[in-house]
């Protein structure tokens, strides 16, 4: 049963993102257009400055799987308890999150006074407040999906993504035709996010009959997965800085213009990352599984290596089509001032490849609790990216910034992670490539 979830799950990822792939090529162009290119760099730039707000995860979320995995075995008790105490946290957790961001809001100026017209920066003050809501409920919310994905529920949680991926970009280009432009969008957004939270809590309940206790509360175990947690902390701000770094450099010294040049490309890599990790978060609970079982290091290098080649087989693919046709691509898809674009997608998807087909990886040194070599190096990799993406972005704007954060995914994912993954975590590396 659970094999076929996996296999559903996989299957019906590959549905979504080709659904939400052939909406975006139609919707895309319609979306530029109506916005214009400084509304469009506006609400990247929003999105980027409160992306940052959910780090105030503290990893905890990527660390529920690991105990779910553990109570469920050993006590159901203890599960009910675990439940309650992920929902406190988090609870907590989003409320701050909510109050930083409405800091962060009202004091805009401060933060983008040079590069940002005072029109420009009292939308941003609006999109800003509504993201932040936004972040907010996602914290409690999150507690319900990883529910989900710890009992592999992945046909279910694949077919309410793929009903936002649909109706999300169709309501949102209705009410930009009434005019509604940023504000509008982000709102459908918040609801879409809203209705699927809702739909989430009330499955786990009904479906998956998720008991939650906040009744004996052990302070032990919320120590422990605090100090589990800290390095997946560490390593989810880097990855904040790595991914939306450069949008904030570019918002602060560039303009919304050229932010939203970047914008074009670094929403073609996400839709690559995608693909990566829509295979990725299928196999975390097997991940654990396999770890805490008697295989040995064989059965994990065996999964990393037929995983990671399935991945690098689609992902060669794509990137090498995009090689030769993606600027045809751009100029049609996004229009004429977009041209720019083309280039900074190829230096980030190109670079990306590597972590991208070895994500797999990250799963397991997380399930053999060895994640903290990767959070301390990208910290390292983070001040480097910060080092030379501010200069590159000066001389070179978007592209630029592109080139400093890909030579730090160079050498970060490159060289180090994968000596990393041979020397210390004795996986089968040479085998792998």
């Amino acid at each position: 049963m659970k094999t076929n979830q996996i296999k559903s799950g996989v299957l019906l990822s590959y549905i979504q993102m080709a659904l939400g792939m052939c909406i975006s090529i139609v919707y895309t162009p319609f979306m530029l257009r109506l916005l214009g290119q400084s509304e469009y760099g506006l609400y990247n730039i929003s999105s980027s400055v409160i992306s940052y707000l959910s780090l105030f995860n503290f990893g905890f979320g990527s660390s529920y799987v690991r105990y779910y995995t553990r109570y469920k075995k050993s006590d159901f008790g203890k599960l009910k308890s675990l439940n309650g105490l992920y929902l406190l946290v988090f609870t907590i957790l989003g409320l701050i999150a909510f109050v930083a961001g409405i800091v962060l809001a009202l004091n805009c100026r401060l933060i983008f006074d040079d590069g940002l017209t005072e029109k420009e920066l009292s939308l941003i003050k609006i999109l800003m407040l509504i993201m932040s809501f936004n972040m907010a409920i996602s914290f409690p919310a999150s507690v319900f999906v990883s529910y989900i994905t710890a009992n592999e529920k992945f046909v279910f949680q694949k077919l309410v993504n793929m009903i936002k991926t649909v109706f999300n970009p169709m309501i949102t280009l209705v009410v930009l035709l009434l005019g509604f432009r940023s504000v509008g969008m982000t709102l459908v957004v918040t609801m879409f996010s809203l209705i699927t939270d809702i739909i989430n809590i009330v499955y786990c309940f009904k479906k998956l009959n998720m008991e939650i206790s906040f009744k004996n509360l052990e302070i032990k175990v919320f120590k422990e997965i605090a100090a589990f947690s800290g390095f997946i902390a560490l390593n989810m701000i880097v990855d904040e800085i790595n991914w939306n770094l450069d949008k904030f450099i570019l918002g602060r010294y560039s303009g919304s213009v050229a932010t939203s040049i970047y914008a074009v490309g670094s929403t073609l890599n996400s839709y690559y990352r995608s693909i990566s990790t829509s295979i990725t978060s299928v196999f975390t609970p097997r991940v654990h599984s396999v770890v805490l079982g008697d295989n040995g290091r064989k059965a994990i290098t065996e999964l990393f290596v037929r995983v990671g080649r399935i991945q690098y087989i689609i992902l060669a693919l794509i990137c090498s089509g995009f090689i030769f046709f993606g600027e045809r691509f751009i100029s049609i898809w996004a229009g004429k001032g977009y041209e720019g674009a083309y280039y900074i997608t190829l230096v980030l998807i190109i670079p990306t490849t590597i972590p991208y087909i070895q994500g797999l990886g990250v799963e397991i040194q997380r399930a053999m609790n060895m994640h903290r070599f990767r959070s301390i190096a990208y910290s390292i990799m983070a001040i480097l990216n910060i080092s030379l993406s501010i200069p590159l972005c000066i001389f070179w704007d978007g592209f630029g910034a592109a080139l400093g954060t890909s030579i730090t995914l160079v050498l970060a994912n490159g060289l180090l992670m994968n000596w990393y993954y041979y020397k210390k975590m004795k996986l089968g590396i040479p085998y792998f490539w």
